[in-house]
This record gives C-alpha cells, structure tokens and sequence, in this order.
C-alpha cells in the first residue's frame, strides 16, 4: 500500500531528524546512512525513495540543526532585552549543559571542521544558519549602527562556537569548563 503525501512527509522528517541529532553527536563521517535508517525505524533501502544522498541529507539536518539552535537561543532570550537578553544567549550556549549534549546542540560548534570540507551545498546551509545566528544575537546588541551590531555578533558567535568545540576537545574536565567560563564571562562584558 503506498503510503500518503503526508505520511511520506513525516518520514523524511523523522529521517532528518535523527541524522540532525547524530551528526551533531559523532560527526558527519562517523554516522552511515544505515545507522540513521535503523534509528528512524526503517530500512537502509527507503533512504533513496527520500534522499538523492547522504549530502542532501547534511544540508538538510544542518538546517535543522540551526533551527533548534535558533529556537533555543530565542527561549533563552526569553522576555528580556538588550544586554541581559544577549547574556542570556551567552550563558545558555556557552555552557556545560551545551557542551555536554552535542546531539540537542549547534551544528557549527558539533560538526564544523567537516562541514568546511562538505558539498557546496551544505556549505551554503550552514553559512546561511550562521547569518541566521549572528542575526538572532546582533538584535540584542544596542549599537548606533546596525553593521557595528552585526560586526559584534560575528564576533561573539564565532568565540562562542571556538568555546564549545574547544571545550569538548579537552579531556580534563576543570580545563574544559574553565574554557567556558573565561570565554563567558568576556563576552558578556560586551
């Protein structure tokens, strides 16, 4: 029985679901196609009937990705403005709880060093999540000029995606967790 417009849908969006979270956990080399079609309950043969390959479905769950993040970041946000509702975006990214969960985090801090070297597409969407980003952060920055705002949240975007990666490279975990606070506690002095 063929299966609805809808029901098709859901599918692709679990499939790229699962892979968002799991090449975020063990990276995008890591992770083959047949694993994520078990974790989605299906068979590595359905994969084609949803993706054309495994780098559509990259660029796909990067967007995702970047989509939880933005959704995230927002929560953190919350009901504050200006610089408490940025120290806020700092404080909730840049932490140990981020750290400690790559799978729920940033696609830029958990798969970086391989999206740089990943299809043209994929580069694009995790270009354009980073844009989003900076533009999720820079509407807290109270600068006179827009560009300075702007300037500012690539800055501190860039800091705190270098923390959280940096911080998951050291195996000492005082080490890793002053990594985060040092760059915290800059980038909330902005």
């Amino acid at each position: 029985m063929r299966k609805s417009n809808a029901e098709t849908a859901e599918t692709r969006q679990r499939i790229v679901d699962v892979a968002a979270r799991a090449f975020r956990s063990k990276g995008i080399q890591a992770t083959g196609v047949a694993d994520i079609m078990s974790a989605a309950g299906l068979s590595h043969g359905g994969f084609y009937r949803h993706f054309d390959s495994k780098d559509q479905l990259v660029a796909e769950a990067c967007e995702a990705g970047i989509g939880d993040v933005i959704g995230t970041l927002d929560a953190a946000a919350g009901a504050l403005a200006g610089k408490e509702a940025f120290q806020a975006i700092v404080a909730a990214y840049v932490s140990e709880q981020h750290r400690d969960a790559p799978e729920h985090g940033c696609p830029l801090a958990g798969m970086g060093s391989e999206l740089a070297h990943a299809d043209d597409d994929t580069r694009t969407a995790a270009a354009r999540g980073f844009d989003q980003l900076v533009d999720v952060m820079a509407q807290h920055i109270r600068r006179r000029h827009r560009g300075a705002a702007r300037s500012e949240a690539v800055f501190a975007l860039s800091a705190m995606i270098g923390a959280v990666t940096m911080a998951r490279i050291i195996g000492d975990p005082e080490a890793s967790t002053a990594v985060l606070h040092d760059v915290r506690r800059h980038l909330e002095a902005l």
